[in-house]
């Protein structure tokens, strides 16, 4: 037994499933089920019980659960304790965030973080934000900055750092729906539209066509605000985007903003982690300092 192969157990039993923990932890599914079968061997009992789709923890697997998660965290505090000469925190945090939030939040949120604690370095990944909370589940990263989704799964801590309203915007120039749009009371139904392809974004959206009763002209759905952004602006269609895309948006003199349509209601922009990690050292202190900032939006 080792803290390796702990650390694949506790993956796997968040997934329950083989192919996305080796994937997640960058081992091989072969390598994975021999992982596993050597701590079930160790312990003399099986761990879970494995179909062609799931896997579930036996009553042995659950009395190990809690034993591993204690392991694995107190060697994560005795590996920063040992390399803290001078009670200086080190190691990596795994941030994801949009390029957007890259540049619009993320430098207020770390600089005083990163005077206190220099040694503590950043691998940022940037996408898509719809993705950001899946990315914290499955630890391909530590910490996100997110939009609060409507439903909120339970493994997951989510502080608000500001609220972003969000905007319906159209081609500034020339294009085949410009007369339409340019009605009083244009018919949606003949306008195309470009949207997210999942994300808070989306439902917003989704919530408004079902309320004023449109079936969309659906164009395009595009992963990434930035992109639908730079879509609109070639005038392919209409489309929805956070203000801050639209602000920061090389292209933001080409789109405007549709005062025909009732405007949309805000999101909540956080950070999140798994709870789970907020014992690790690096992560409450990141956290402290996040939280210690963050202003609470009802």
């Amino acid at each position: 037994m080792n803290i390796r192969t702990l650390r694949l157990f506790l993956h796997l039993c968040e997934s329950k499933n083989f192919s996305q923990t080796a994937e997640a932890m960058h081992v091989s599914p072969s390598a994975l089920s021999r992982q596993v079968q050597k701590l079930e061997q160790d312990i003399g009992h099986a761990l879970f019980v494995r179909d062609n789709r799931r896997v579930e923890l036996t009553p042995i697997g659950n009395q190990l659960l809690p034993v591993a998660m204690r392991i694995v965290n107190e060697w994560k505090q005795f590996q920063v304790a040992i390399n803290n000469e001078d009670a200086e925190l080190k190691g990596e945090i795994k941030l994801f965030c949009s390029v957007t939030a890259s540049y619009s939040h993320l430098p207020e949120l770390l600089s005083s973080f990163r005077v206190k604690h220099p040694y503590i370095e950043f691998k940022l990944l940037t996408g898509d934000p719809a993705l950001a909370i899946d990315k914290v589940l499955n630890d391909e990263v530590d910490i996100a900055i997110s939009a609060m989704p409507e439903q909120l799964s339970p493994r997951v801590e989510f502080a608000t750092i500001s609220e972003i309203p969000l905007s319906f915007i159209g081609p500034a120039g020339i294009s085949s729906f410009v007369e339409e749009l340019q009605k009083e009371s244009p018919d949606w139904n003949k306008i195309p539209f470009i949207l997210p392809q999942t994300g808070t974004s989306r439902v917003r959206a989704d919530n408004w066509f079902k309320q004023m009763k449109i079936k969309p002209n659906i164009y395009a759905q595009i992963a990434g605000n930035e992109a639908l952004v730079s879509m609109v602006s070639l005038g392919c269609g209409v489309g929805i985007a956070p203000d801050v895309v639209i602000n920061n948006s090389p292209v933001r003199d080409k789109v405007q903003r549709l005062s025909t349509i009732a405007p949309m209601k805000p999101f909540k922009l956080g950070v999140c982690c798994k709870r789970s990690q907020l014992d690790n050292p690096l992560l409450k202190a990141l956290w402290s300092e996040v939280t210690a900032k963050k202003s609470i939006v009802d």
